[in-house]
C-alpha cells in the first residue's frame, strides 16, 4: 500500500513536490476518456506529467481558467470557494493555491451551471 493511500500528504509535504511523472487514478482515466477521448478509456494515457507546487510557486501569477465545457459546476465552485476562503486540503490539490500571493480566476459564465440536487 502506498504511503498516501489512507491519508493525503500534509500541505507542507505536498508543497515540496517537484514536476514528476505520475500514475493516473482510474477515476481520472474515466473522466479524461469522457471529456477528451470520445469515451474510449483505452485511448487515455495511464501516466501524466504533473507540475509540482515547487514550480507553481515560482510563478508571479497563477491564472485559473474554468471553461465550463467539461468541468463540473460543483468542482468549479468548490475549488473557487476553497481558494477564496483560504481552505487548504491536499485531497483537493488545487486548494493549495489559497496560499499563493497572486491567483486570478477566469470563468466562462454559462459553464458555472447549477449545483441542484437531482433525483433519478
Amino acid at each position: 500500500m502506498g504511503v498516501y493511500q489512507q491519508h493525503p500528504p500534509t500541505p507542507e509535504e505536498y508543497r515540496q513536490l517537484h514536476t514528476r511523472v505520475v500514475d493516473l487514478h482510474p477515476v481520472t482515466l474515466v473522466q479524461n476518456a469522457r471529456t477528451s477521448a470520445g469515451g474510449n478509456v483505452a485511448g487515455v494515457p495511464r501516466k501524466a506529467i504533473s507540475v509540482g507546487p515547487v514550480e507553481t510557486w515560482k510563478a508571479e501569477k497563477v491564472s485559473i481558467w474554468h471553461a465550463g465545457t467539461h468541468d463540473n459546476p460543483f468542482g468549479q465552485r468548490l475549488t473557487t470557494f476553497m481558494i477564496a476562503h483560504r481552505l487548504v486540503d491536499t485531497s483537493v490539490p488545487m486548494s493549495l493555491l489559497a496560499d499563493h500571493p497572486n491567483v486570478q480566476f477566469n470563468f466562462y459564465r454559462f459553464g458555472i451551471g447549477s449545483c441542484q440536487v437531482e433525483m433519478h
